[in-house]
Protein backbone atom coordinates (compact mmCIF):
# COMPACT_ATOMS: atom_id res chain seq x y z
CA UNK A 1 0.00 0.00 0.00
CA UNK A 2 1.66 3.22 -1.20
CA UNK A 3 1.00 6.41 -0.51
CA UNK A 4 0.89 7.73 -4.51
CA UNK A 5 -0.22 11.66 -4.23
CA UNK A 6 1.83 14.48 -6.08
CA UNK A 7 3.56 17.35 -3.96
CA UNK A 8 1.27 18.98 -2.17
CA UNK A 9 -1.98 17.53 -2.99
CA UNK A 10 -3.77 16.74 -0.03
CA UNK A 11 -2.32 17.95 2.48
CA UNK A 12 -5.35 17.30 5.16
CA UNK A 13 -4.48 13.57 5.36
CA UNK A 14 -0.98 14.42 6.70
CA UNK A 15 -0.26 12.49 9.69
CA UNK A 16 -3.99 11.13 10.06
CA UNK A 17 -5.24 7.55 8.90
CA UNK A 18 -7.55 6.63 5.80
CA UNK A 19 -9.59 3.69 5.21
CA UNK A 20 -9.11 0.82 2.56
CA UNK A 21 -12.01 -1.77 1.80
CA UNK A 22 -11.15 -4.54 -0.27
CA UNK A 23 -13.53 -6.82 -1.94
CA UNK A 24 -13.14 -9.97 -4.38
CA UNK A 25 -15.89 -9.54 -7.39
CA UNK A 26 -16.75 -11.16 -10.05
CA UNK A 27 -15.16 -9.70 -13.23
CA UNK A 28 -17.55 -11.13 -15.55
CA UNK A 29 -20.69 -8.72 -16.33
CA UNK A 30 -23.25 -11.70 -16.61
CA UNK A 31 -22.37 -13.17 -13.50
CA UNK A 32 -22.43 -9.67 -11.92
CA UNK A 33 -25.88 -9.25 -11.97
CA UNK A 34 -26.44 -12.46 -10.00
CA UNK A 35 -23.44 -11.89 -7.75
CA UNK A 36 -25.94 -12.03 -4.62
CA UNK A 37 -27.60 -15.18 -5.42
CA UNK A 38 -24.12 -16.79 -6.51
CA UNK A 39 -22.47 -15.20 -2.67
CA UNK A 40 -25.55 -16.84 -1.07
CA UNK A 41 -25.02 -20.30 -2.68
CA UNK A 42 -21.57 -20.31 -2.40
CA UNK A 43 -22.17 -19.74 1.46
CA UNK A 44 -24.34 -22.67 1.93
CA UNK A 45 -22.24 -25.43 0.11
CA UNK A 46 -19.35 -23.68 2.66
CA UNK A 47 -21.29 -22.89 5.73
CA UNK A 48 -18.72 -20.87 8.34
CA UNK A 49 -15.89 -20.06 5.57
CA UNK A 50 -15.17 -17.06 4.22
CA UNK A 51 -14.26 -16.14 0.29
CA UNK A 52 -11.70 -12.98 1.40
CA UNK A 53 -9.94 -12.73 4.72
CA UNK A 54 -6.44 -10.83 5.79
CA UNK A 55 -3.42 -12.84 6.39
CA UNK A 56 -2.68 -10.83 9.58
CA UNK A 57 0.50 -12.60 11.00
CA UNK A 58 1.93 -10.98 7.19
CA UNK A 59 0.26 -7.84 7.20
CA UNK A 60 2.53 -4.65 8.08
CA UNK A 61 1.06 -1.00 9.44
CA UNK A 62 -2.52 -2.43 9.42
CA UNK A 63 -5.23 -1.21 12.24
CA UNK A 64 -8.28 -2.20 13.05
CA UNK A 65 -8.86 -4.88 10.65
CA UNK A 66 -12.23 -5.63 10.58
CA UNK A 67 -14.59 -8.57 8.29
CA UNK A 68 -18.55 -7.88 8.50
CA UNK A 69 -19.61 -11.56 9.13
CA UNK A 70 -22.58 -11.01 6.52
CA UNK A 71 -20.27 -10.00 4.16
CA UNK A 72 -18.22 -13.02 3.01
CA UNK A 73 -15.88 -11.08 -0.22
CA UNK A 74 -14.80 -8.18 1.78
CA UNK A 75 -12.57 -7.02 4.57
CA UNK A 76 -11.80 -3.33 5.48
CA UNK A 77 -9.06 -1.93 7.52
CA UNK A 78 -7.28 1.17 8.28
CA UNK A 79 -3.73 2.44 7.66
CA UNK A 80 -1.25 5.36 7.77
CA UNK A 81 0.02 6.88 4.15
CA UNK A 82 2.80 7.75 5.54
CA UNK A 83 4.03 4.78 7.30
CA UNK A 84 4.98 1.41 5.32
CA UNK A 85 1.72 -0.59 4.92
CA UNK A 86 1.51 -4.39 3.11
CA UNK A 87 -1.55 -6.46 3.34
CA UNK A 88 -1.57 -10.28 2.34
CA UNK A 89 -5.08 -11.17 1.48
CA UNK A 90 -6.20 -14.87 1.00
CA UNK A 91 -8.75 -16.05 -1.01
CA UNK A 92 -10.70 -18.92 -0.28
CA UNK A 93 -12.76 -19.87 -3.60
CA UNK A 94 -11.33 -20.91 -6.49
CA UNK A 95 -13.12 -19.99 -9.88
CA UNK A 96 -14.53 -23.70 -11.17
CA UNK A 97 -16.88 -22.96 -8.13
CA UNK A 98 -19.14 -20.54 -10.26
CA UNK A 99 -18.83 -22.38 -13.31
CA UNK A 100 -22.27 -23.46 -14.84
CA UNK A 101 -20.38 -27.22 -15.32
CA UNK A 102 -17.10 -28.15 -13.59
CA UNK A 103 -14.73 -28.10 -16.25
CA UNK A 104 -11.52 -27.83 -14.18
CA UNK A 105 -8.32 -26.73 -15.82
CA UNK A 106 -8.89 -23.19 -17.54
CA UNK A 107 -12.42 -22.78 -17.41
CA UNK A 108 -12.75 -21.08 -14.40
CA UNK A 109 -14.54 -17.64 -13.57
CA UNK A 110 -12.25 -14.44 -13.39
CA UNK A 111 -12.01 -12.40 -10.61
CA UNK A 112 -11.70 -8.83 -9.64
CA UNK A 113 -9.86 -7.79 -6.60
CA UNK A 114 -10.87 -4.14 -5.90
CA UNK A 115 -9.46 -1.83 -3.11
CA UNK A 116 -11.36 1.86 -2.72
CA UNK A 117 -9.66 4.23 -0.10
CA UNK A 118 -11.43 6.76 1.81
CA UNK A 119 -10.66 9.96 3.96
CA UNK A 120 -12.38 11.37 6.90
CA UNK A 121 -14.81 14.26 6.46
CA UNK A 122 -15.55 17.30 8.88
CA UNK A 123 -17.49 14.43 10.99
CA UNK A 124 -14.87 12.01 11.61
CA UNK A 125 -16.32 9.63 9.09
CA UNK A 126 -14.89 7.66 6.13
CA UNK A 127 -16.45 8.76 3.47
CA UNK A 128 -14.89 11.00 1.22
CA UNK A 129 -13.63 8.73 -1.91
CA UNK A 130 -9.40 9.37 -2.19
CA UNK A 131 -8.41 6.36 -5.03
CA UNK A 132 -9.69 2.93 -6.24
CA UNK A 133 -7.78 0.16 -7.71
CA UNK A 134 -8.41 -3.34 -9.41
CA UNK A 135 -7.01 -6.60 -10.95
CA UNK A 136 -8.24 -9.57 -12.24
CA UNK A 137 -7.56 -12.81 -10.90
CA UNK A 138 -8.34 -16.36 -11.36
CA UNK A 139 -7.67 -19.24 -8.50
CA UNK A 140 -7.20 -22.71 -8.62
CA UNK A 141 -6.18 -25.34 -6.77
CA UNK A 142 -2.03 -25.45 -7.15
CA UNK A 143 -2.27 -28.49 -9.50
CA UNK A 144 -4.37 -26.75 -11.85
CA UNK A 145 -2.61 -23.31 -11.24
CA UNK A 146 0.60 -25.02 -12.14
CA UNK A 147 -0.93 -26.44 -15.43
CA UNK A 148 -2.74 -23.68 -16.40
CA UNK A 149 0.78 -21.01 -15.85
CA UNK A 150 2.71 -23.97 -18.12
CA UNK A 151 -0.19 -23.35 -20.96
CA UNK A 152 -0.18 -19.58 -20.54
CA UNK A 153 4.05 -20.15 -21.25
CA UNK A 154 3.22 -22.71 -24.41
CA UNK A 155 0.92 -20.45 -25.66
CA UNK A 156 3.31 -17.47 -25.76
CA UNK A 157 6.47 -18.62 -26.43
CA UNK A 158 4.53 -20.24 -29.84
CA UNK A 159 3.95 -16.74 -31.01
CA UNK A 160 6.22 -14.43 -32.99
CA UNK A 161 7.95 -11.55 -31.58
CA UNK A 162 5.90 -8.88 -32.80
CA UNK A 163 2.86 -10.62 -31.76
CA UNK A 164 4.07 -10.49 -27.99
CA UNK A 165 4.17 -6.81 -28.39
CA UNK A 166 0.59 -6.51 -28.13
CA UNK A 167 0.69 -8.14 -24.63
CA UNK A 168 1.78 -6.88 -21.10
CA UNK A 169 5.37 -8.16 -19.94
CA UNK A 170 5.61 -9.88 -16.82
CA UNK A 171 5.92 -8.30 -13.53
CA UNK A 172 7.46 -9.32 -10.55
CA UNK A 173 4.56 -8.02 -8.39
CA UNK A 174 0.75 -6.97 -9.44
CA UNK A 175 0.40 -3.65 -10.20
CA UNK A 176 -3.30 -2.84 -9.53
CA UNK A 177 -4.88 -0.04 -12.30
CA UNK A 178 -6.68 2.93 -11.38
CA UNK A 179 -10.73 2.04 -11.85
CA UNK A 180 -14.05 4.08 -10.92
CA UNK A 181 -14.95 3.23 -7.32
CA UNK A 182 -17.35 0.19 -6.97
CA UNK A 183 -21.26 1.29 -7.10
CA UNK A 184 -22.70 -0.83 -4.79
CA UNK A 185 -21.26 1.11 -1.46
CA UNK A 186 -23.65 2.91 0.71
CA UNK A 187 -22.57 4.40 3.84
CA UNK A 188 -24.15 4.28 7.30
CA UNK A 189 -24.46 6.82 10.27
CA UNK A 190 -24.23 3.60 12.65
CA UNK A 191 -21.24 2.69 14.39
CA UNK A 192 -19.32 -0.11 13.04
CA UNK A 193 -18.27 -3.32 15.03
CA UNK A 194 -13.82 -3.10 15.41
CA UNK A 195 -13.72 0.57 15.11
CA UNK A 196 -14.27 3.47 17.48
CA UNK A 197 -17.99 5.49 17.48
CA UNK A 198 -16.58 8.13 14.99
CA UNK A 199 -15.87 5.58 11.89
CA UNK A 200 -18.77 4.69 9.58
CA UNK A 201 -20.26 1.12 8.37
CA UNK A 202 -20.74 0.34 4.64
CA UNK A 203 -23.39 -1.90 3.12
CA UNK A 204 -22.46 -3.98 -0.21
CA UNK A 205 -25.79 -4.40 -2.34
CA UNK A 206 -26.87 -7.44 -4.16
CA UNK A 207 -24.91 -6.88 -7.59
CA UNK A 208 -28.07 -6.13 -9.32
CA UNK A 209 -28.29 -2.35 -8.94
CA UNK A 210 -29.77 -2.08 -5.33
CA UNK A 211 -27.34 -0.62 -2.97
CA UNK A 212 -29.67 0.29 -0.46
CA UNK A 213 -30.75 -3.76 0.11
CA UNK A 214 -28.59 -5.38 2.73
CA UNK A 215 -28.64 -8.86 1.92
CA UNK A 216 -30.31 -10.72 4.73
CA UNK A 217 -27.88 -13.93 6.31
CA UNK A 218 -29.82 -17.55 5.74
CA UNK A 219 -31.74 -18.66 8.53
CA UNK A 220 -30.04 -21.86 9.76
CA UNK A 221 -30.79 -25.65 8.79
CA UNK A 222 -32.24 -26.86 12.05
CA UNK A 223 -33.26 -30.63 10.30
CA UNK A 224 -31.18 -33.01 8.75
CA UNK A 225 -34.18 -33.36 6.54
CA UNK A 226 -33.78 -30.05 5.49
CA UNK A 227 -30.58 -30.91 3.49
CA UNK A 228 -33.25 -32.76 0.66
CA UNK A 229 -33.93 -31.01 -2.67
CA UNK A 230 -37.66 -31.22 -2.85
CA UNK A 231 -39.93 -29.53 -1.12
CA UNK A 232 -42.92 -31.22 0.47
CA UNK A 233 -46.56 -30.54 1.40
CA UNK A 234 -45.36 -30.88 5.07
CA UNK A 235 -42.72 -28.05 5.10
CA UNK A 236 -42.63 -25.22 7.50
CA UNK A 237 -42.96 -21.94 6.42
CA UNK A 238 -39.17 -21.32 8.06
CA UNK A 239 -38.05 -24.48 6.29
CA UNK A 240 -39.60 -23.08 2.86
CA UNK A 241 -37.36 -19.56 4.02
CA UNK A 242 -33.93 -22.32 3.90
CA UNK A 243 -35.32 -24.00 0.37
CA UNK A 244 -36.06 -20.77 -1.42
CA UNK A 245 -32.02 -20.04 0.00
CA UNK A 246 -30.43 -23.18 -0.34
CA UNK A 247 -32.31 -23.04 -4.19
CA UNK A 248 -30.66 -19.55 -5.07
CA UNK A 249 -34.42 -17.63 -4.53
CA UNK A 250 -33.14 -15.56 -1.50
CA UNK A 251 -34.41 -12.16 -3.33
CA UNK A 252 -37.80 -13.76 -2.98
CA UNK A 253 -37.62 -14.80 0.89
CA UNK A 254 -39.45 -11.71 2.05
CA UNK A 255 -42.26 -11.80 -1.02
CA UNK A 256 -43.23 -15.82 0.45
CA UNK A 257 -42.41 -15.13 4.54
CA UNK A 258 -45.01 -17.11 5.68
CA UNK A 259 -45.43 -19.37 2.67
CA UNK A 260 -45.40 -23.17 3.81
CA UNK A 261 -44.65 -25.78 1.15
CA UNK A 262 -48.40 -26.88 0.55
CA UNK A 263 -48.65 -22.94 -0.11
CA UNK A 264 -45.86 -22.96 -2.59
CA UNK A 265 -46.53 -26.02 -4.57
CA UNK A 266 -50.54 -24.89 -5.09
CA UNK A 267 -48.79 -21.82 -7.45
CA UNK A 268 -49.73 -22.39 -11.03
CA UNK A 269 -47.12 -21.40 -13.73
CA UNK A 270 -48.62 -18.46 -14.03
CA UNK A 271 -49.09 -17.12 -10.57
CA UNK A 272 -45.15 -17.94 -10.01
CA UNK A 273 -44.14 -15.88 -13.35
CA UNK A 274 -46.43 -12.53 -12.26
CA UNK A 275 -44.89 -12.68 -8.90
CA UNK A 276 -41.02 -13.11 -9.58
CA UNK A 277 -41.17 -12.16 -12.97
CA UNK A 278 -40.40 -14.29 -16.38
CA UNK A 279 -37.36 -15.46 -16.05
CA UNK A 280 -37.20 -16.60 -12.17
CA UNK A 281 -40.34 -17.56 -11.75
CA UNK A 282 -39.97 -20.16 -14.65
CA UNK A 283 -37.02 -21.55 -12.49
CA UNK A 284 -38.98 -21.44 -9.44
CA UNK A 285 -41.90 -23.13 -11.06
CA UNK A 286 -39.81 -26.29 -12.46
CA UNK A 287 -37.99 -25.98 -8.83
CA UNK A 288 -41.33 -26.47 -7.00
CA UNK A 289 -42.40 -29.48 -9.34
CA UNK A 290 -38.81 -31.08 -9.36
CA UNK A 291 -38.49 -31.47 -12.83
CA UNK A 292 -35.19 -33.12 -13.69
CA UNK A 293 -33.34 -32.22 -16.59
CA UNK A 294 -32.93 -35.17 -18.88
CA UNK A 295 -29.20 -36.23 -19.69
CA UNK A 296 -27.83 -36.01 -23.61
CA UNK A 297 -27.06 -39.53 -23.78
CA UNK A 298 -28.09 -42.81 -21.53
CA UNK A 299 -25.64 -45.89 -22.23
CA UNK A 300 -25.72 -48.73 -20.41
CA UNK A 301 -22.34 -50.88 -19.62
CA UNK A 302 -21.48 -54.18 -17.51
CA UNK A 303 -18.49 -55.41 -16.70
CA UNK A 304 -17.51 -58.80 -18.38
CA UNK A 305 -14.80 -60.18 -16.83
CA UNK A 306 -16.13 -60.60 -13.19
CA UNK A 307 -19.19 -61.62 -14.02
CA UNK A 308 -18.41 -64.62 -16.44
CA UNK A 309 -15.54 -65.45 -13.96
CA UNK A 310 -18.99 -65.90 -10.68
CA UNK A 311 -21.23 -67.21 -14.17
CA UNK A 312 -18.13 -70.18 -14.68
CA UNK A 313 -17.46 -70.65 -10.98
CA UNK A 314 -21.08 -71.49 -10.63
CA UNK A 315 -21.69 -73.96 -13.67
CA UNK A 316 -18.71 -75.25 -12.41
CA UNK A 317 -20.28 -76.29 -8.52
CA UNK A 318 -23.41 -77.34 -9.73
CA UNK A 319 -24.91 -78.86 -13.43
CA UNK A 320 -26.42 -76.24 -15.35
CA UNK A 321 -30.19 -77.04 -15.37
CA UNK A 322 -33.14 -75.71 -17.76
CA UNK A 323 -36.07 -73.68 -16.25
CA UNK A 324 -39.80 -73.95 -17.60
CA UNK A 325 -39.07 -71.10 -19.71
CA UNK A 326 -35.80 -72.25 -21.40
CA UNK A 327 -33.51 -69.77 -19.47
CA UNK A 328 -30.43 -70.67 -17.64
CA UNK A 329 -30.06 -70.43 -13.87
CA UNK A 330 -26.86 -68.92 -14.21
CA UNK A 331 -26.12 -65.57 -13.38
CA UNK A 332 -27.35 -63.01 -15.23
CA UNK A 333 -25.78 -60.05 -16.25
CA UNK A 334 -26.16 -56.91 -14.79
CA UNK A 335 -26.06 -53.03 -16.46
CA UNK A 336 -24.99 -49.86 -15.26
CA UNK A 337 -26.29 -46.46 -16.37
CA UNK A 338 -24.28 -44.11 -18.17
CA UNK A 339 -25.89 -40.62 -18.01
CA UNK A 340 -23.64 -38.01 -20.06
CA UNK A 341 -23.91 -34.17 -20.75
CA UNK A 342 -20.90 -32.91 -22.01
CA UNK A 343 -20.55 -35.91 -24.66
CA UNK A 344 -16.62 -36.17 -24.05
CA UNK A 345 -13.65 -38.87 -23.93
CA UNK A 346 -13.07 -37.13 -20.37
CA UNK A 347 -16.71 -37.43 -19.29
CA UNK A 348 -17.11 -40.72 -20.17
CA UNK A 349 -13.39 -41.76 -18.68
CA UNK A 350 -14.62 -39.90 -15.73
CA UNK A 351 -17.91 -41.84 -15.66
CA UNK A 352 -16.44 -45.46 -15.93
CA UNK A 353 -13.80 -44.67 -13.46
CA UNK A 354 -16.89 -44.20 -10.44
CA UNK A 355 -17.96 -47.05 -11.48
CA UNK A 356 -14.88 -48.97 -10.69
CA UNK A 357 -14.08 -47.15 -7.97
CA UNK A 358 -10.80 -45.90 -9.22
CA UNK A 359 -9.37 -42.86 -9.89
CA UNK A 360 -9.77 -41.35 -13.75
CA UNK A 361 -5.63 -41.45 -13.94
CA UNK A 362 -5.80 -45.45 -13.75
CA UNK A 363 -7.11 -45.59 -16.94
CA UNK A 364 -5.20 -45.20 -19.58
CA UNK A 365 -7.05 -45.03 -22.88
CA UNK A 366 -11.31 -46.32 -23.92
CA UNK A 367 -11.47 -48.36 -26.84
CA UNK A 368 -14.58 -49.80 -28.88
CA UNK A 369 -14.05 -53.02 -30.38
CA UNK A 370 -14.91 -52.32 -33.99
CA UNK A 371 -15.17 -54.96 -37.32
CA UNK A 372 -12.88 -58.04 -37.16
CA UNK A 373 -12.25 -57.29 -33.34
CA UNK A 374 -10.34 -54.27 -34.44
CA UNK A 375 -9.41 -51.51 -31.10
CA UNK A 376 -11.01 -47.73 -32.03
CA UNK A 377 -9.73 -45.33 -29.98
CA UNK A 378 -12.96 -43.39 -28.41
CA UNK A 379 -13.12 -39.68 -29.51
CA UNK A 380 -15.74 -37.08 -28.79
CA UNK A 381 -16.81 -37.64 -31.80
CA UNK A 382 -17.88 -41.28 -32.03
CA UNK A 383 -19.19 -40.68 -28.73
CA UNK A 384 -21.60 -37.78 -29.75
CA UNK A 385 -22.68 -40.75 -33.04
CA UNK A 386 -23.55 -43.48 -29.92
CA UNK A 387 -27.21 -44.72 -30.23
CA UNK A 388 -29.38 -43.69 -26.95
CA UNK A 389 -29.31 -46.29 -24.58
CA UNK A 390 -26.63 -48.57 -26.46
CA UNK A 391 -25.37 -51.18 -24.64
CA UNK A 392 -21.74 -52.57 -23.99
CA UNK A 393 -20.12 -54.87 -22.16
CA UNK A 394 -16.94 -53.13 -20.79
CA UNK A 395 -13.41 -55.33 -20.39
CA UNK A 396 -10.31 -54.76 -19.01
CA UNK A 397 -6.84 -54.74 -19.84
CA UNK A 398 -3.51 -54.05 -18.36
CA UNK A 399 -2.11 -51.03 -19.54
CA UNK A 400 1.92 -50.82 -19.58
CA UNK A 401 2.72 -48.30 -16.92
CA UNK A 402 1.54 -49.70 -13.40
CA UNK A 403 -1.52 -49.58 -11.81
CA UNK A 404 -3.77 -48.58 -14.71
CA UNK A 405 -5.76 -50.08 -17.61
CA UNK A 406 -7.36 -49.89 -20.80
CA UNK A 407 -10.88 -49.57 -21.19
CA UNK A 408 -12.95 -51.97 -24.00
CA UNK A 409 -16.22 -51.09 -25.71
CA UNK A 410 -17.77 -54.43 -27.17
Amino acid sequence: MLDNRKLGELPEINGKLVKSIFRVVFHDRRLQYTEHQQLEGWRWNRPGDRILDIDIPMSVGIIDPRANPTQLNTVEFLWDPAKRTSVFIQVHCISTEFTMRKHGGEKGVPFRVQIDTFKENENGEYTEHLHSASCQIKVFKPKGADRKQKTDREKMEKRTPHEKEKYQPSYETTILTECSPWPEITYVNSPSPGFNSSHSSFSLGEGNGSPNHQPEPPPPVTDVSLKLNNLLPTTTPQEAQQWLHRNRFSTFTRLFTNFSGADLLKLTRDDVIQICGPADGIRLFNALKGRMVRPRLTIYVCQESLQLREQQQQQQQQPQQKHEDGESNGTFFVYHAIYLEELTAVELTEKIAQLFSISPRQISQIYKQGPTGIHVLISDEMIQNFQEEACFILDTMKAETNDSYHIILK
